[in-house]
């Protein structure tokens, strides 16, 4: 009731819909190491990407907090991030244990494995995503930490940490 066919949505077209030629790019550099494919296969939601991208994304952050202060700022870029988080994946694929985690049967009973294969492009874009995170999209750090500055620094009040999370969380 209600459904609509694949075809009226133009997903699923007829004979004429597939592609006959892949899609390739212009540029020879980009066509010599990005597949034109996407392979399904690989796995995504690893604890390899988690852990790394979890600590660049907080480490990126801090870092710029901390040298923001500075008269002459020290910027650290996702690019900086791009290029170690490289080794460090396959750093960890090498050791952590393939062993195979079964969760008890009333969670569902899936299958996890802190190690699925060898790291991959899509985990390091994903790294790469939590990085631009943590770099705040280049607009560098929250507005609302230099209002806590000020308060502290400036007016000489205090200001209680719950209220000061508040604040810089409330602005963003």
């Amino acid at each position: 009731m209600g459904e609509i066919a694949a075809d009226e949505r133009g997903l699923a077209g007829g004979k004429g819909s597939e592609l006959e030629e892949e899609e390739t790019s212009p540029i020879e550099e980009v066509r010599l190491t990005v597949p034109p494919g996407d392979d399904p296969t690989l796995p995504v939601w690893t604890f390899r990407m988690w852990s790394i991208g979890l600590l660049s994304c907080a480490l990126m952050s801090f870092l710029n907090q901390f040298f923001s202060y500075r008269t002459e700022p020290l910027i650290v870029t996702q690019i900086t991030v791009q290029v170690a988080s490289l080794p460090m994946g396959h750093f960890l694929a090498r050791v952590l244990p393939r062993r195979r985690f079964r969760a008890p049967a009333l969670l569902g009973g899936w299958e996890w494995s802190l190690n699925p294969g060898p790291f991959n492009m899509k985990e390091h874009v994903l790294i790469s995503i939590f990085a631009n995170a943590g770099y705040a999209f280049g607009n560098g750090n929250a507005y609302a930490v230099m209002i806590v500055d000020i308060i502290r620094a400036f007016y000489g009040r205090s200001i209680s940490f719950i209220a000061a999370w508040l604040l810089i969380t409330t602005t963003q």
